[in-house]
């Protein structure tokens, strides 16, 4: 068989085809929309890997619910930095959407995004302190004004009345709840953003393809190599910018890109499980996203949850996840992905970072060897009527956890989003996971600052950006007025009901 080879010229390269490259190509298009914009996607479909509604919580994360953005501090105190400033990302997401919603761009907007409260729920007496100083400590912020806090069985009845079924313990038990919180969709929602995107003149995407090599020429712009899939044909790029956008083939991608700014960042794979509910009448009893604390060790994105989704229009019901390890970097990846990430930059920093984080590796053993008894243990601590066979398991997304170098050498292993780019800006790569997809309007804007910042400082693209995101360059939790009024206004555009 023959094989040819295709020359092409972008102004933008995007690889990747979930959540974060679909914004970032969107806000580019509506910035300046004479870019040229190629997309590549290893597998046949967008939105398969990490962006897909069986493979992340579909929270929302806005913050509302999730107590590890919460700790408590040897003091006693309670941490709210770090939630406060998802809450306001979050709420740049849904100007975003609602943006796009208005213009005519998504279309049904419920096909992506519902109102599902957000709660968080413990028992004992020591958790219940806690998560009634965390609700002391968010009443300061007016991003979570609206928030309930109860310890009556009433009341925690009525908001999850299928936590409470059958409920024997002794134990003190405490609630806080969210009805402004949603359910998200982020597979519906990015394929949604790239059927729009594919519409516009000079957007092409290129699916079964694979970035094969990445070099920098000596005139700054950037060299592609990539292969398709189906038939073998080569496609040889040159463009002035590349976004990595890949999920956990992002890391193998920056190192073949081979950029200082890159030196020293490994991976550690993190996979996940959930148990899907098979029984409608069990399915009926449950309308919100009940989170609860990790067990010690436990990563982020292991947090329990008895999660209600909405996925291809169908009301599901979600426990878990239930972390694993895997030496995959993607779902549909290779198990040599591990060994092919570790080079002579990472390899220090790696080794230190498996040697602080014991706890981690312990509790992902535990979890691999987990007997169906030992999964219906957990559920039962958040469904006690819970019966084994109307639950069945999943396998759910496939995470990487940043490992970055500290200024000793050592290594440090990260549990959020990090954008490594280019000093020039040529370049720009996502690593990491939670709360990715829910915040990644936020990390787009901030990456459009990074890499095309005499743009950003222009009138044309300063007006656009507050065009689509009404409160660009003001805190809402600082602003309580126009903080209502925002809410008020997505609310409507994207059809939720609080």
């Amino acid at each position: 068989m023959t094989t040819t080879t295709q020359k092409l010229e972008a102004d933008v390269v995007l690889i990747g085809a979930g959540i974060m490259s679909a914004t970032l190509g969107l806000l580019l298009k509506e910035l300046q929309p004479d870019l040229k914009i190629e997309i590549f996607e290893r597998l046949d479909i967008a939105a398969a890997e990490s962006s897909d509604a069986w493979n992340n919580a579909g929270t929302g994360h806005a913050a509302f619910c999730e107590l590890n953005y919460t700790p408590e501090l040897e003091d006693g105190t309670i941490e709210t930095k770090k939630a406060v400033k998802i809450s306001e990302s979050f709420e740049v997401s849904r100007q975003f959407w609602t943006y796009l919603v208005e213009k005519g761009l998504l279309q049904n907007p419920e096909n992506f995004i519902k109102s599902v409260p957000h709660m968080s729920f413990v028992w004992g007496d020591e958790n219940v302190e806690y998560l009634k100083k965390r609700y002391d400590a968010l009443q300061k912020f007016h991003l979570f004004k609206d928030m309930e806090y109860s310890e009556e069985i009433p009341q925690i009845k009525e908001w999850a009345p299928l936590v409470m079924e059958n409920r024997k313990s002794k134990d003190k038990i405490a609630a806080t709840s969210m009805k402004l919180g949603t359910d998200v969709n982020f597979g519906a929602l990015t394929r949604s953003m790239f059927k729009y995107l594919e519409s516009l003149d000079g957007v092409t995407m290129h699916f079964h393809n694979e970035v094969k090599s990445l070099k920098r020429s000596e005139d700054g712009t950037w060299r592609i190599k990539v292969k398709d899939l189906a038939n073998g044909d080569k496609k040889r790029i040159k463009t002035p910018f590349v976004f990595i956008g890949a999920g956990g083939g992002s890391l193998l991608l920056l190192e073949k890109a081979n950029i200082p700014e890159g030196e020293g960042f490994g991976g550690f794979p993190v996979s996940g499980q959930w148990l899907k509910c098979t029984n409608p009448e069990v399915i009926k009893k449950h309308a919100a996203k009940v989170y609860g604390k990790a067990s010690v060790g436990a990563p982020p994105m292991s947090v329990p949850h008895i999660d209600t989704r909405m996925i291809d229009g169908e009301k599901a019901l979600l426990f878990g996840p239930y972390a694993g390890f895997s030496t995959k970097f993607l779902k549909n990846g290779s198990y040599f992905d591990l060994i092919k990430s570790i080079e002579l930059d990472n390899i220090r920093p790696m080794l230190s970072a498996g040697a602080k984080n014991i706890p981690l590796t312990k509790y992902l053993i535990e979890q691999v060897f987990q007997s169906s008894n030992d999964r219906m243990k957990a559920l039962k601590e958040y469904v006690p009527s819970a019966k084994k066979e109307d639950w069945v398991l999943e396998n759910a997304g496939q995470r990487v956890q940043v490992i970055k170098k500290d200024k000793d050498g050592h290594g440090i292993l990260e549990f959020g989003t990090e954008v490594v780019t280019a000093k020039d800006g040529s370049l720009a790569v996502l690593l990491g996971a939670s709360p990715g997809a829910s915040t990644a309007v936020s990390i787009m804007i901030d990456l459009v600052n990074r890499c095309f910042s005499k743009q950003m400082k222009t009138q044309a693209w300063e007006v656009k950006l507050k065009e689509m995101i009404p409160s660009y360059g003001q805190s809402l939790n600082d602003n309580p007025e126009l903080c209502d009024e925002i809410r008020k206004k997505t609310n409507e555009i994207l059809k939720l009901k609080v």
